[in-house]
């Protein structure tokens, strides 16, 4: 008897068990629900990146013009300098006295010029009485005139003089980052004969972009009617190799006229506005130049594509339900999340864009958008 209830025991739980396992076979026979989006047609601007460096948009030497012993600069290295700030100056004892006695010769040249012109209206007021005679009243206006000749060339050299002293004083030519000081402080210069070289400024409020093109690329940009109507080149973006606190844009202001034909390219340049002084002469960056625009662009998701040995590829869902295994080629990345798609799809393909791992080609699946 107790071997008869074990048996039936036994057989009931097998049943109960046999009835448990065909519940949970119809749950993973049931069909999962992802989620699919459908292609994006939008109309996207295509861009193209170059390799440029940056240059000043203006760089001036600042000299030193005469004989002299250099001061220390009155700046650091790499410091902006403002429009007319004092930079140098130079010891030259010799041009402060070559000032002096300019000054008395001038001042000479006025006493002895007040007695020459009072002189010849003396004589020639004499002569009205026939007390002198004609020679000496034109005598009296040659020395006259010498007086006034020799004002005139007094000034003359005054004005140079001082204009010499003023070389012992060394400002900056227009505000911008100035370099290293090449001489050492206390050294003597000779700069009068020829003049010599102490530092450069960099006038960088604006900075200049330099960049060249295929030739095939020009006339994709630049020759077709479409483009030049469509698209905006006083805002092409630029980036550096590292990412900078602030983003800029470039207008382009320069096509060289001619096509180099020893590397089939052509110069361009291009402005960049600079406030924050971040940008620097000699810096690389990449100008992502805009070549077309594609009115009926195709975008998906950039997270729904997948990458395998052959490449690039998206799950699309057919009108069947089933999932298909799509390879497809990217392009650029359009605001950030989505993908330019060139081809393998359609305009009306649904993809999946959630769970990538848990399809496979040929699942079928419920949707849900």
């Amino acid at each position: 008897m107790k071997t008869i209830y074990t048996l039936a025991a036994t057989a009931l739980m097998l049943y109960g068990c046999s009835h448990g396992k065909t519940d949970k076979d119809s749950d993973t026979t049931a069909e999962p629900v992802i989620d699919v989006s459908n292609v994006i047609i939008d109309s996207v601007t295509l861009y193209k990146e170059y390799p440029g460096t940056l240059t000043a948009d203006r760089t001036a030497n600042v000299y030193c013009r005469v004989d002299g012993y250099v001061s220390r600069p009155k700046y650091t290295a790499g410091d902006y300098v403002a429009e007319g700030q004092v930079l140098f100056t130079v010891e030259a004892p010799d041009l402060k006295n070559a000032v002096d006695e300019a000054e008395a010769a001038l001042a000479t040249a006025i006493s002895q010029n007040d007695y020459a012109e009072q002189h010849y209206r003396a004589v020639a007021k004499a002569y009205e009485s026939r007390a002198v005679s004609k020679m000496e009243v034109a005598e009296a206006l040659s020395s006259r005139d010498q007086s006034r000749a020799a004002i005139n060339s007094a000034k003359a050299r005054l004005s140079d003089a001082r204009q010499q002293l003023g070389y012992c004083t060394i400002k900056a030519p227009f505000s911008g980052h100035i370099t290293m000081n090449e001489h050492s402080g206390g050294s003597y210069v000779n700069g009068a004969g020829s003049p010599v070289a102490l530092a450069t400024v960099y006038d960088d409020a604006s900075v200049i972009a330099v960049f060249s093109i295929e030739d095939d690329s020009f006339i994709r940009m630049f020759e077709s009617p479409n483009n030049r109507h469509l698209i905006d080149y006083s805002a092409i973006p630029v980036t550096f190799g590292e990412k900078l606190p602030h983003s800029y844009t470039a207008d382009l202001m320069y096509l060289a006229p001619n096509i180099d034909a020893s590397t089939g390219t052509l110069n361009i340049q291009a402005e960049i506005k600079n406030p924050y002084h971040e940008l620097r002469s000699g810096m690389y960056c990449t100008i992502r130049m805009p070549y077309k625009v594609d009115p009926k662009a195709m975008l998906v998701r950039d997270a729904s594509i997948g990458t395998d040995q052959l490449g690039k590829y998206v799950y699309v869902v057919n009108d069947s339900s089933k999932v298909v295994y799509t390879p497809i080629k990217t392009g650029d990345l359009v605001a950030d999340t989505l993908r330019l798609v060139t081809g393998g799809l359609k305009p009306h393909d649904r993809y999946v864009t959630s769970a990538l791992l848990k399809v496979r080609n040929g699942m079928k699946v419920k949707t849900r958008e």
